[in-house]
């Protein structure tokens, strides 16, 4: 993992950029590939000073920041990433000289931060103020800052006063103060991981670890210029191959008059006899018991979500997203009879994933089945552990209801009872609680007086919903309650991955969901070879 600090001013500061060159020899001296990064600039990038003097990469201008923060953010945190391992050190310079001082700096800094993973050294200015009154400007600089949930370490003063260092020191022990040039403690600095992963940075991971290992998704619905620029962003960073459907010059012309560069995607034409002449008999021998006939086929085939769903099962692609102009039975209702559920899988089912400021939780099943049997609802649970797991997220699952343990009865709790029993013999390694409240679920004080010696209540981060009434409910009250991040639906439980969108997806949704279905595509790949 490359080291980084993001070093900023929080007013109208001189001496930043004196800061800045001293922490880069330091820096040369300790590591063999040392970056600048830039994250926002000033107007055009070429006449950025921090750009031109430094050799520095950038993200986006200033001008986008006011615009459209996740926007921005985004492109921030991909300009950063795609760079940032080839180095072993970063220096990012937010604000300093010469840069707008714009309300909101102080917590733009440090959610910038916070995105791009790193730890915070303000740069503050000790010539107009007393030792005590330079202490409470940091003091409320870094409570602002903590407001973003990212770590101040390190405090570089101009112009300090005398006693300055034991006098943030009173407050902020562990705080590295520099007041007379950059020593090697600055080391530390960088060398501090960030205690959380906020939304934007967890979006970024996923597509570094879709390009590892560069999985072929298909996108039917190439009509739609939202899937146009996810598909660009996906390209352009590398994330995955991408197949659309449609004419090659017609999609291409319409992508250029907005700007998208897709020139590296590839092009299908579901008439294409060379796919039809394969596709069409494997059809009707999918759908032989149905009835279907080679007419019926060729029929249904002309359908962008049955074609794509084809490529996927004769595996000219790895994995379809679709859903931004079709419904959501129209996109999963050919991968039921097409590529169909896995061996030891009941049912298809989805999950969310809720991105915290500070975690991810995983929500299932929020989009696909009414109301599930206990045999189903613990097949959701397995399956949606595995899922919590392709993410990052080490499952502690629970199984929710209206009542926690053996406090309530009636026939919905003892379903949920039912489905924990079902759910711990599929999978005894797996930490599982049911019945269980949601407030006995994440709440620790709550979880000690209702069940004390539970290893998943006040603990848990996979969260079985017992129907969907319940689930869909849960989930956007939350997402729209809290302005969480909701990605999803994730679909689970085929052998193959396909996923649905929302027809009101946003861009950025449609690039967390192609990054999504290529790491599932990786796992099924892995899978298949071991």
């Amino acid at each position: 993992m490359t080291d980084s600090l993001y070093l900023t001013s929080t007013e109208q500061t001189t001496g930043g950029i004196g800061i800045a060159h001293e922490i880069l020899k330091v820096l040369g001296d300790a590591y063999e590939n040392v970056g600048v990064f830039r994250p926002y600039v000033n107007g055009a990038p070429e006449d950025d000073r921090i750009v031109k003097e430094f050799g520095a990469w950038h993200g986006t201008t200033r001008d986008h920041y006011f615009e459209d923060e996740a926007s921005s953010l985004n492109t921030i945190i991909r300009a950063y990433r795609k760079k940032a391992l080839d180095y072993d050190a970063v220096l990012i310079i937010g604000h300093t000289e010469g840069d707008p001082v714009n309300p909101g700096l102080i917590a733009r800094s440090g959610r910038t931060a916070a995105n791009l993973g790193s730890t915070v050294g303000l740069v503050v200015d000790g010539s107009r103020r007393s030792a005590d009154r330079l202490t409470g400007y940091v003091d409320l600089a870094t409570a602002e800052m903590s407001g973003s949930r990212v770590t101040v370490n390190s405090v570089f003063v101009v112009n300090a006063p005398d006693d300055i260092e034991s006098e943030i020191a009173e407050d902020h022990p562990s705080m590295l103060v520099f007041t007379d040039g950059v020593d090697e403690r600055v080391l530390d600095a960088f060398r501090e991981e960030p205690a959380l992963r906020p939304p934007f940075m967890f979006q970024t991971e996923l597509m570094e670890r879709a390009r590892t290992d560069r999985r072929t998704i298909v996108l039917p619905e190439s009509e739609d210029d939202r899937v146009l620029q996810a598909a660009s962003i996906i390209l352009s960073n590398d994330v995955a191959d991408i197949v659309l459907l449609g004419s090659r010059d017609d999609v291409l012309a319409r992508a250029a008059e907005r700007g998208y560069s897709l020139e590296s995607a590839r092009f299908v034409d579901a008439s294409d006899p060379a796919h039809l002449d394969r596709y069409v008999p494997e059809l009707v021998r999918l759908r032989k018991s149905k009835g279907m006939t080679e007419e019926q086929a060729r029929e249904k085939l002309k359908t962008a979500s049955y074609f794509a769903t084809m490529m996927v099962h004769m595996g000219d692609a790895d994995g379809m997203v679709a859903g931004a102009t079709h419904t959501t039975a129209e996109t999963i209702i050919p991968s039921f009879q097409i590529i169909k559920t896995k061996p030891d899988t009941s049912i298809v089912s989805s999950v969310f994933l809720m991105l915290m400021a500070d975690r991810v939780l995983v929500y299932g099943d929020c989009a696909v089945n009414t109301n599930p049997t206990p045999e189903q609802l613990a097949d959701i649970a397995v399956t949606s552990a595995e899922t919590a797991m392709q993410f990052g997220v080490d499952p502690r699952i629970a199984m929710l209801s209206y009542s926690t343990g053996a406090s309530g009865a009636g026939a919905d709790v003892e379903a949920v009872a039912l489905a924990t029993r079902l759910a711990k013999e599929k999978n005894p390694t797996l930490l599982i609680e049911g019945p269980i409240q949601y407030d006995a679920a994440v709440d620790p004080a709550v979880a000690r007086k209702k069940m004390p010696d539970s290893p998943v209540a006040g603990k848990a981060n996979v969260f079985i919903f017992p129907n969907l009434n319940a689930g869909n409910i849960g989930y956007k009250a939350v997402q729209r309650s809290s302005g969480v991040v909701a990605v999803g639906p994730i679909l689970q439980g085929l052998n193959k991955p396909v996923n649905d969108l929302s027809r009101g997806a946003l861009v950025d949704d449609i690039v967390n969901t192609i990054a999504i279905t290529a790491i599932q595509a990786q796992t099924q790949f892995e899978r298949q070879t071991t």
